[in-house]
């Protein structure tokens, strides 16, 4: 009965638990557009009394193009982050790329999130881990594109050998199978869930087109907007504890991943189904 526990803000994840909602931006532009976004999805989630989770990355180091927006690095992304944080009083979640970066994300990020392509890193497990036990919060690692839902195990157990009792929820983002696509199996979300950790659903991620974005010839990713709220639907139907999703008040200005972005005005309508859903399955 997997459930993952965040105690200095009474929240977990899992088995018996409300539908968690990880949200904000895919990365950070500027304070107030952070802040506008918690804001609006956090009183959502107090509407509908789901646990909320604001997520914003402060660099995005695995781009298509050198020229694509980053974001404003750990220093400064960091401080915004702590800002955020604490305007909203509420949990953060961010990610990370390289083993030194651990303890002083730890230091803030409440869920410290490996990326895809980064989860086989092993000092890079290694060191997350570590810091996010000893600040107690949650390791979030997103399954690798290209391994299958049954591999996680590994993920899991370097976490555990590293640091006995981590706190760990694994994250379905779509397998690749090249040609500038993603694909979902719902299938894996359950195999990945018999491993002994929460399973979130990574909504906007899998919807995304690497390295096919026209409006850049390629020099970007593109991505299917439409298909957020199907993903997230369905994997919660398949069983996901948890929705990670990304929204801006005008997505094509978005300065990362804006078409697969949903428009913030849509977050309450798509949030009420999405509970309502994962009511209906856990019933």
């Amino acid at each position: 009965m997997p459930v993952a526990h965040l105690k200095r803000w009474n929240l977990s994840i899992g088995d018996g638990q409300p539908l968690a909602v990880i949200a904000g931006l895919n990365v950070l532009e500027n304070l107030d557009l952070a802040l506008e976004v918690g804001r609006e999805l956090k009183a959502v989630c107090a509407e509908l009394a789901l646990p909320y989770v604001f997520k914003a990355s402060f660099d995005k180091a695995n781009r298509s193009s050198i020229k694509s927006y980053r974001g404003p690095g750990l220093d400064e992304g960091l401080k915004m982050l702590a800002e955020v944080k604490r305007q909203l009083n509420a949990p953060i979640a961010t990610d990370l790329h390289e083993p030194y970066q651990a303890e002083p994300v730890a230091a803030v990020a409440d869920l410290v999130q490996i990326p895809a392509f980064l989860c086989r890193q092993t000092d890079l497990i290694v060191a997350t881990a570590r810091a996010t036990a000893a600040q107690e919060g949650i390791l979030h690692v997103k399954k690798a594109q290209f391994i299958a839902p049954w591999d996680c195990k590994n993920i899991i157990d370097k976490s555990r050998e590293a640091a006995p009792g981590v706190e760990i929820v694994l994250c379905e983002r779509g397998s690749s199978f090249g040609y500038n696509n993603l694909v979902v199996d719902m299938l894996g979300i359950e195999e990945m869930r018999r491993l002994g950790a929460p399973v979130s659903i990574d909504a906007t991620h899998a919807v995304q087109l690497p390295g096919a974005d026209p409006r850049t010839g390629g020099a970007s990713t593109g991505g299917r907007r439409a298909g957020v709220p199907i993903i997230a639907k369905a994997a919660i139907a398949a069983g996901a504890d948890a929705v990670f999703l990304e929204f801006h008040p005008d997505p094509d200005s978005a300065l990362c991943d804006g078409p697969s972005c949903l428009p913030l005005d849509g977050a309450a309508a798509l949030l009420k189904t999405l509970k309502a859903l994962h009511a209906a399955v856990r019933a």
